[in-house]
């Protein structure tokens, strides 16, 4: 039986990690200070976290597993983890000593801050665990100086600013990590083995299937399925190459698919529509005429 550790509260990790809990809802963690772990000798343990984590990892030192897939780290990766997500993490089962830098917060620190409105937008909290964030060395030297400064802040005593600039020091922190997700889109291209032309490919294969009558539309969710990706991690990743939102993308290639089989005159406008997945052919007409400007039997001729 695999055993699972909850940690509900920041303290209760700061007691495991040897560490003094300075702020009840906020903690930046340097692993090296904690006791070596075997994970009392078992190969596979759940950690299930109660608030936000980003882990820098410095060393291989077990692997992390979320999901049925492995985080895709090495030195100078970083791992964010929401609330509630379940991480596994396999090793050897020796004892080893813990080396990397972590910063969690409780989303208890949110109310009342500009975090709480935009916390929902770094969709790499819901990210897959082959998608983690790769630092260059000066990217990593600007992660640890954020963690520096939220460090410092936490260092004052609690007073009545305190939580805005917490929270604001984390919030700039994630926004520099965005902007690390963006070049990671571009420079790792390759590791995303042209996703572009498989969506593509997913697409083509689907409209040419009795998908579309038996499922419907496809949804995004469903496509970045096909591909091993995270919707959101697809999401963004469709966004960068594209400047089009990935449904924006199918929805395109539904009006693609449909001018074609319009001129079919043998299939009425309902026909088409229902060959393409819409359940109602109303929708389909107003996604054709917002799309196109003309209705479907306008387009007809």
């Amino acid at each position: 039986m695999v055993r699972t550790y909850n940690f509900e509260t920041i303290n209760e990790y700061n007691v495991f990690n040897n560490h003094k809990t300075l702020h009840p809802l906020v903690s930046v963690i340097d692993f090296s200070k904690a006791n070596p772990r075997s994970w009392g000798g078992e190969k596979t343990v759940r950690i299930n976290y109660g608030f936000y984590c980003i882990f820098l990892k410095e060393i291989k030192c077990g692997d992390l597993k979320y999901g049925r897939n492995y985080y895709d780290y090495q030195e100078g990766t970083l791992v964010f983890t929401s609330p509630r997500q379940v991480m596994e993490l396999e090793n050897t089962g020796e004892t080893y000593q813990p080396v990397g830098h972590g910063l969690v917060f409780h989303p208890d620190l949110l109310p009342g801050t500009s975090l709480a409105k935009s916390i929902n937008d770094y969709s790499f909290f819901s990210y897959n665990a082959n998608e983690a964030l790769h630092l260059s060395n000066r990217e990593r030297q600007t992660v640890m100086d954020c963690l520096s400064n939220i460090e410092f802040e936490l260092q004052h005593s609690v007073d009545k600013h305190s939580k805005k600039l917490i929270a604001s020091n984390i919030e700039l922190f994630l926004n520099y990590c965005e902007r690390f997700y963006d070049r990671q889109f571009i420079t790792r291209n390759h590791a995303n083995g042209g996703i572009l032309e498989k969506f593509e490919a997913i697409l083509n294969a689907y409209f040419s299937s009795e998908n579309p009558k038996e499922i419907g539309l496809p949804s995004v969710a469903w496509c970045a399925h096909e591909l091993n990706l995270s919707a959101n991690y697809f999401g963004d990743l469709i966004k960068k190459e594209t400047g089009k939102s990935a449904q924006e993308y199918v929805q395109n290639k539904v009006i693609e698919t449909a001018k074609n089989r319009i001129f079919d005159a043998n299939k009425t406008i309902n026909e088409v529509a229902f060959e393409l997945g819409f359940k109602y052919p109303q929708h389909f007409s107003r996604l054709f005429k917002q799309k196109t400007g003309m209705s479907p039997s306008e387009y007809r001729g």
